[in-house]
């Protein structure tokens, strides 16, 4: 209804309408990290007023990054079936009322309904791939700044709002912090029933960047058939090469070295040794910041670099960066530091892995198959949830889980000069190919 003349009146002023469903996927994207970080700065005081130990909250946060994982190699097929409106707008519903039941919650296995199930059905709808689907159909120029953008929302954004999430839950109580999250997600869906269309042609333009004799030169390709067999076909396939599991596996300790872990013990781990939940969020945000920088970085430099010997780095000094976490004090400077090369490669190493899964597999399967790889470091995040949660009631420390995905994160860093040099320098331009279609 709306976005027929708004995007008319757009045109007049030289805008095209591509940046309206950017922005609004963007937004979209940003609330659901929020809410995906969220339950880090809620665990202590979850354990404080139920009696639940650090084990039992963090098994309901490990289901959730299983799910939000898996739901990836299907969020195209559900685009296809749905549109890009409803899939953002369901997602955005189950976030956003999973939260606002979590106030209600008094037994465990409630807690595993609201965070486990639609937390993690909620944003999986809406990961990695919405943004990879959005910049493919409605961008032929600027995808990469695009791409991107979104990609780097998906991470920042939880950590960006967790110092306001700690102040809230240390002034108000833990119910409080809910409340931007169930507002925001009400708010985003508003605006993306009201705005967001599921391709340029809906409303009558071309993509932005095409013109019109590009696209009358275009030869008619019929749109890809996708069903809930796809994936796994896509899979099957890939299972067969040595690349797919290198990958997997090393996005699998990527997971476990960042969202399972940092992203859900940081402000617990910090309350071990003293830190109060606002500057250890404060940490936290720091990372966000300088992870925006790195993503965008790590784009730029895969263009222009071998893609391998990236990943060695980023892995390399994130091991190092873990190591290093649990002797630094937990001062303000001490933190600075890890914040700083921490949050440069929190999820830099994205760009290079969707190169060499497209270089690999070529442009045609990409998506799907890192769809696939991205499930593999969501499941190496539930693992680190949970395991760290049990190391902490376990042993009282954090310490031992810390020095476990330090070593692993350098463990991967060689892994991934076993992959062999691609042919064709530069891989894959975007990370779906496959969602392109949808």
């Amino acid at each position: 209804m709306f976005a027929q003349p708004f995007s008319a009146w757009l045109q007049r002023r030289g805008i095209h309408y591509g940046w309206i469903v950017a922005a609004v996927t963007f937004l979209t994207m940003l609330m659901m990290s929020a809410a995906l970080g969220l339950p880090g700065a809620m665990m202590q005081p979850l354990g404080k007023e139920f009696g639940w130990s650090t084990e039992q909250v963090s098994s309901a946060l490990a289901l959730r990054f299983a799910l939000f994982g898996l739901m990836g190699p299907f969020a195209a097929v559900l685009m296809e079936r749905y549109g890009l409106r409803a899939v953002m707008c369901t997602g955005l519903a189950l976030v956003g009322f999973g939260m606002a039941m979590v106030t209600m919650a008094s037994q465990l296995w409630q807690l595993f309904i609201v965070w486990s199930l639609m937390l993690g059905i909620g944003t999986g709808m809406t990961a990695l791939v919405l943004g990879a689907v959005v910049a493919n159909r409605w961008f032929v120029a600027r995808r990469g700044l695009v791409v991107g953008a979104l990609a780097a929302s998906s991470a920042t954004g939880q950590l960006a709002f967790l110092p306001i999430a700690a102040w809230m839950i240390e002034h108000w109580g833990w119910r409080s912090a809910v409340v931007p999250v169930f507002v925001g997600a009400i708010v985003i869906g508003l605006l993306a029933l009201a705005f967001v269309r599921n391709r340029p042609s809906d409303i009558g333009l071309l993509p932005f960047g095409q013109t019109a004799k590009e696209a009358a030169a275009m030869p008619a390709v019929p749109a890809t058939a996708m069903n809930w067999r796809t994936p796994f076909v896509v899979l099957r396939e890939a299972a067969s090469n040595r690349t797919f599991w290198i990958l997997a596996g090393s996005f699998f300790i990527c997971g476990l070295s960042t969202n399972g872990l940092v992203q859900t013990h940081f402000i617990s781990l910090c309350g071990d040794y003293g830190m109060s939940a606002v500057p250890a969020a404060s940490v936290l945000a720091m990372m966000g910041a300088f992870d925006f920088v790195g993503t965008i970085l790590s784009g730029w430099l895969s263009d222009r670099y071998d893609n391998r010997k990236l990943l060695f780095w980023y892995y390399g000094l994130r091991g190092l960066s873990l190591f290093w976490l649990p002797h630094s004090d937990f001062t303000i400077y001490g933190l600075g530091l890890f914040a700083m090369f921490y949050g440069l490669d929190w999820i830099a190493t994205v760009p290079p892995t969707v190169k060499l899964a497209g270089a690999a597999f070529g442009p045609q399967k990409a998506g799907l198959i890192f769809g696939w790889i991205f499930a593999a470091h969501q499941l190496g995040a539930a693992t680190a949830a949970y395991g760290a949660g049990f190391a902490r009631t376990l042993l009282l420390t954090y310490t031992p889980a810390l020095y476990v995905a330090g070593a692993a994160c350098l463990l991967a860093a060689v892994l991934v000069l076993i992959i062999r040099r691609p042919a064709v320098s530069g891989g894959v331009r975007s990370p779906s190919a496959v969602a392109s279609r949808a």
